[in-house]
């Protein structure tokens, strides 16, 4: 891949699982934060997907838009657009009635000093959204933050494993599963709560971090030691697929790849590809935040890129000076304040 537009059509290409899911989903679908970092690729993936399989959908994307070009270009994608602060309660009350949710809405960054907004992002708006589309399927986007640090020699975390997050992000982020939860037992909303860690995109992600760290002959930080990473488009598809795995209580699944991955061995990677040396800072620590994605893995299938193709193509995105966005994902954070 040489180009965003490159980028873009890779990450908007269905699969033919996708494309037969899609099509024994009712109803047309809303894409509640479309905005985000997730959000444009996965709308731009779901009109392909319904054109593919001949569907007639309407996919509605709701944000607040700030950036009008983005509107402009979901527009484009054949989306119907809502500008709305989900926040604003007569804003979201006026939201057309949709058969299919998905719930992308949340905050992270710039929570320390200003705890109380994310607790009312994360843990109070999802009732309000919980009532208002009480008589759709909802998949809600989550975190593998809502886990404690576990040891490397577990695998990570299971969807039995008790959460304990560290921080209050994390533990916002479970008071949006808590609250959603109920309200899937009072109305019996078929829900998906979908915990991932970590998203990859060429512009952004742990791998590109590393990457980058590497290319300017940075000290790279290995404290956390290990993570887990899956390609935006496997991540974005699972999301969509999941519609068709909504159930009450919520269907509750831990969305990642399926390797524990070394940084050290990650950045020796990178390393490689750009013909230098790495350099390291810090020890690994005995625990990392990791999740086992076994149980989606096994209802899914596996990821279609792989860790080694991640790699191979963020070196080559590094190497061109290709388009980043600066949104890092403080993966190293291991007190969980961001």
């Amino acid at each position: 891949m040489k180009t965003v537009q490159e980028l873009e059509e890779i990450l908007a290409t269905p699969s033919e699982a996708l494309i037969k899911e899609l099509s024994e989903v009712d109803g047309d679908i809303m894409l509640l934060g479309v905005g985000g970092k997730m959000g444009p690729s996965m709308a731009r993936l779901t009109m392909n997907a319904i054109k593919a399989a001949g569907l007639n959908k309407r996919v509605y994307g709701v944000s607040r838009f700030s950036n009008a070009a983005l509107k402009t270009e979901l527009e484009e994608a054949g989306l119907e657009i809502i500008a709305a602060d989900l926040s604003n309660d007569a804003e979201l009350q006026a939201l057309p009635e949709v058969k299919n949710v998905i719930y992308m809405a949340g905050n992270k960054f710039g929570t320390t000093g200003n705890e109380h907004f994310t607790w009312a992002m994360n843990s109070y708006l999802p009732g309000r959204v919980a009532e208002k589309f009480r008589n759709s399927r909802i998949v809600v986007f989550s975190t593998g933050n809502v886990y404690p640090l576990t040891p490397i020699s577990q695998g990570g975390a299971t969807e039995s494993t008790p959460p304990n997050a560290n921080g209050e992000y994390g533990q916002s982020c479970l008071g949006r599963e808590r609250v959603f939860e109920h309200f899937s037992h009072k109305y019996e909303i078929p829900m998906f709560i979908y915990r991932l860690n970590y998203a990859v995109d060429l512009r952004y992600g742990v791998l590109l971090e590393i990457a980058r760290t590497v290319k300017a002959g940075i000290p790279v930080d290995v404290a956390m030691g290990h993570v887990n990473v899956i390609w935006q488009g496997d991540a974005n598809e699972i999301a969509l697929r999941a519609l068709t795995r909504c159930e009450s209580p919520a269907n509750i699944m831990n969305v990642t790849g399926p390797e524990t991955v070394s940084l050290r061995w990650a950045a020796e990677q990178f390393a490689k590809r750009f013909g230098m040396e790495v350099v390291f800072t810090g020890e690994e620590a005995p625990t990392a935040l990791l999740s086992n994605a076994s149980k989606a893995n096994a209802t899914f299938g596996y990821p279609k890129v792989t860790l080694i193709q991640m790699i191979d193509w963020i070196a080559e995105w590094v190497m061109a000076d290709g388009e980043t966005w600066n949104k890092p994902t403080h993966f190293q954070e291991r007190e969980g304040k961001y």
